[in-house]
């Protein structure tokens, strides 16, 4: 399978044959991916789904509220005791990939900086003209000030490209190299807050135990763990006081032993100037693996959120009385499927488990299901209902970029609820196009998950992984054309297997921050702050 240019979408079910492994790699090789825990089979494997692609994944057709989509009054009391006394018990935490860098946040303007354009683009011209309305300012201000320059002189005078080289490079904040975490999102009184920050406050308000503590987890780039560190230890005692909780706050980083191999356009292992074999970052599904090593280390319930997508203090009640009965919904049908999982290890409970796994978990039942004897109807119940599960807010598309809720067909032939990115889907069949401009939601990555069983175990996380749903781009590396695979997204195929169940929720709790400009949006200004001033892009 094939997309043009920037991404592809593969899938591949077919086993690495013996002739693949046949000088494919040297013992050199073996040692470099060795050392970073690779094995010889998974870098095969990974040969093989470059070279053998399967087609894309099939939709029937998009979820909608009444048909995929659940929704849920806000003054649903009982969901939102029933998280609230779940919180309080230390089962709840908060999972946010926080490693990306904030590079394309800044594409126009990295791009007026080194010399693309004599003059500045409507983009570039518009942020400008609102610079004073942005959290960094101030932060900007000083970065020039400290070699004698002044930003108010130097944008009255169009010297852009100087303002931006402090802005961007480590001539001055270095912002397009860090994580968007780090970055100065929202301005207030007391001084402004980073993305890192604001997820703590939401913690704060929300995931509170007995004790006062609130988990928190981000996966970063080694480069600026330390970084966050600081930033932590001097946001902690504040944000401590302030609400009255305790930060058990952990970081990790993508594992190497998730890399995964570039090949050359001929589909063989992409190869260094020394020789050595090319490993990549294999995208966020890579980080399945540090998501499965919290349910190891005893957490319960996860909420799963991008690390750009917070509001400010006076849009928080709305966003937090979302996670809530997300959440609430969450342990519900989690309480529900454990009772009925015991019924029928009793041998029980086979028609309450079939309607609940139809009607609540949106998982149809196959069509012969009422010919198979009692005993095949409780080994697919049990084994349908004995597995990790997932509540999923999405919102009314308004054009933001992101996968969608769509009933799938797996090769197999059995239908489920998955969140699809667009270009999982064939952009040369009609019928499946048709389907994509169906849709009506989209995933803000607003999920939260449950990882342990009901006996208390994690759930081997790996088990559940569709892993035909890769993702093929074309790169460079050094001037050369090679392509690289990305993992099953994390919320794409790392959780195919998963249970799901999609709830609407308002497009006022999404708020992501793709390009510097979003940060003009209301959801992102002080209240009264008024409309950006001159025009933007459409």
């Amino acid at each position: 399978m094939r997309e043009p240019e920037e991404s592809t979408s593969a899938a591949s079910t077919a086993v690495v044959e013996e002739s693949v492994h046949e000088n494919l790699f040297s013992s050199r090789d073996l040692a470099q991916m060795a050392a970073l825990g690779i094995s010889q089979d998974e870098a095969a494997r990974q040969i093989e789904l470059f070279r053998n692609p399967a087609p894309y994944t099939r939709v029937i057709r998009p979820c909608t509220p009444g048909d995929g989509i659940r929704t849920l009054s806000e003054t649903d009391e009982p969901l939102l005791e029933l998280f609230a006394e779940t919180a309080h018990q230390g089962k709840v935490g908060r999972f946010v990939p926080a490693s990306g860098a904030a590079t394309r946040m800044f594409k126009e303007l990295l791009a007026y900086l080194n010399g693309e354009g004599k003059e500045p683009s409507q983009e570039v011209r518009a942020f400008f003209d609102n610079l004073p309305r942005l959290a960094f300012h101030e932060a900007l201000r000083e970065a020039l000030a400290q070699d004698g320059l002044d930003l108010d002189d130097r944008v009255r005078r169009g010297d852009f490209r100087t303002v931006l080289s402090y802005l961007l490079t480590d001539q001055g904040l270095g912002y397009a190299d860090l994580p968007k975490g780090l970055l100065l999102f929202h301005r207030y009184p007391e001084g402004p807050r980073t993305p890192f920050e604001e997820h703590m406050v939401e913690a704060a308000e929300t995931l509170r135990d007995e004790a006062g503590v609130c988990r928190l987890h981000f996966t970063v780039p080694p480069d600026h763990e330390e970084a966050f560190r600081e930033l932590l230890e001097t946001a902690r005692p504040w944000l401590e006081a302030r609400y009255g909780v305790l930060f058990d706050v952990t970081f990790s980083h993508q594992r190497h032993s998730t890399d995964t191999l570039a090949v050359d356009p001929e589909n063989r292992p992409f190869r260094l100037e020394d020789g050595a074999l090319l490993f990549r970052p294999g995208g966020h599904g890579a980080l399945l693996e540090n998501l499965r090593s919290l349910g190891e280390d005893g957490w319960d319930l996860v909420q799963l959120k991008n690390i750009d997508n917070v509001v400010r203090d006076d849009r928080k009640p709305l966003v937090n009385r979302w996670k809530m009965l997300l959440g609430g919904l969450l342990v519900s049908l989690r309480e529900q499927a454990f009772r009925l999982l015991e019924e029928l290890e009793e041998g029980e409970g086979v028609d309450e488990a079939a309607r609940f796994l139809d009607g609540e978990l949106s998982r149809p039942l196959p069509d012969d299901f009422p010919q198979w004897s009692p005993a095949e109807q409780r080994r697919f119940l049990i084994e349908a209902l004995d597995r990790p599960l997932r509540v999923c807010g999405v919102v009314r598309n308004q054009g933001e970029p992101g996968g969608g809720p769509f009933w799938v067909e797996s090769p197999e032939g059995g239908v489920s609820l998955q969140i699809v990115e667009t270009s999982q889907i064939d952009p040369k069949s009609p019928e499946q196009q048709a389907a994509l401009r169906g849709s009506t939601h989209f995933s803000p990555v607003d999920i939260i998950c449950a990882l342990r069983d009901r006996t208390g175990k994690p759930y081997d996380l790996r088990r559940f992984v569709d892993p035909a749903t890769v993702f093929i781009a074309s790169k460079s590396h050094e001037g050369r054309p090679l392509k690289a695979l990305e993992r099953p997204g994390l919320w794409n195929g790392a959780m195919a297997g998963w249970n799901t169940v999609f709830v609407a929720v308002p497009v006022e709790t999404f708020a992501p921050v793709k390009t510097v400009l979003d940060l003009l949006r209301p959801e992102h200004q002080e209240p009264g702050a008024g409309p950006a001033s001159g025009s933007f892009p459409a």
